[in-house]
């Protein structure tokens, strides 16, 4: 083999040697970076941390209720089932005619259901002796009910709904129920609390054990509680229209428990 020829082979191979050399630097900065990571990260676990502390937080709020809820059913019974509903409808019209008066708005008022039921007759028995039938009982008539529920905005008119109800002598009455329309606000205002009061005991006990707190790894919320305060209590039977009742809407208290873990350092 002539010098010209290893020359030219020297020439072939510079290039290979020049590749060879960048793979090994950029290696040797992938690991260097690696290592650096991980020393940065010394003493810490990818996984849920095993060192942590859980605390719990209680937050109350008040507010003073400014939706009432009222529900009634009105009932008929007749001999066919169009007779009926021409009762229910006559005696429902005339509760919304009083509601309107009321300045009640329409999208207030929803029929929570309507019901038509067969009315049967069936064979007496005497002295604990029932004869055999021979055909299956007999309808003699139809049943129709429809419950409404009345959402009353200005809470100081709900004694008057309910006059108004009586005087229509429509069936059932329940109510009202005093709540507040915006729920989550003051729940908002429980949980904002809650969680101070955790925070608070959080900060105590890493002082008391002589830690520090790191992140939050969770946070866990219980379902509040809405008490529904009864004014009048309900009425099941027609009421007089004599009076509008007094009606005190009381105070509603919401509660929020909050559970947060913290990581220790």
């Amino acid at each position: 083999m002539n010098d010209s020829t290893i020359e030219t082979l020297r020439q072939m191979t510079k290039p290979v040697r020049l590749a060879a050399t960048a793979a090994l630097i950029f290696l040797a900065l992938f690991l260097a970076a690696k290592a650096f990571d991980a020393f940065g990260n010394l003493g810490r676990s990818s996984i849920y941390p095993s060192s942590t502390i859980t605390v719990q937080g209680t937050g109350e709020a008040t507010a003073i209720p400014d939706v009432a809820r009222i529900s009634f059913s009105v009932t008929e019974d007749a001999s066919t089932v169009a007779a009926a509903q021409d009762a229910a409808t006559a005696k429902t019209d005339a509760v919304l005619a009083a509601l309107k008066e009321l300045d009640i708005e329409e999208t207030d008022v929803k029929t929570l259901a309507y019901n038509v039921y067969p009315q049967y007759e069936y064979q007496n028995c005497y002295n604990a002796y029932c004869p055999p039938t021979t055909s299956s009982p007999k309808i003699i008539g139809y049943e129709v009910s429809q419950t409404v529920e009345v959402t009353v905005r200005d809470t100081a008119k709900a004694g008057d709904v309910l006059q108004a109800l009586g005087s229509t002598e429509v069936q059932n009455i329940s109510g009202p129920n005093f709540t507040v329309d915006d729920v989550d606000s003051v729940k908002a205002k429980a949980r904002e609390m809650a969680i101070i009061e955790a925070k608070e005991k959080a900060k105590q006990l890493a002082k008391d054990l002589g830690v520090h707190l790191g992140k939050v790894v969770s946070f866990y919320e219980n379902g509040p509680s809405y008490p529904m305060y009864d004014g009048y209590g309900g009425a099941t039977e027609m009421m007089s229209a004599q009076k509008a009742p007094s009606l005190p809407t009381g105070e509603q208290e919401t509660t929020v428990t909050v559970s947060i873990t913290y990581e220790l350092r």
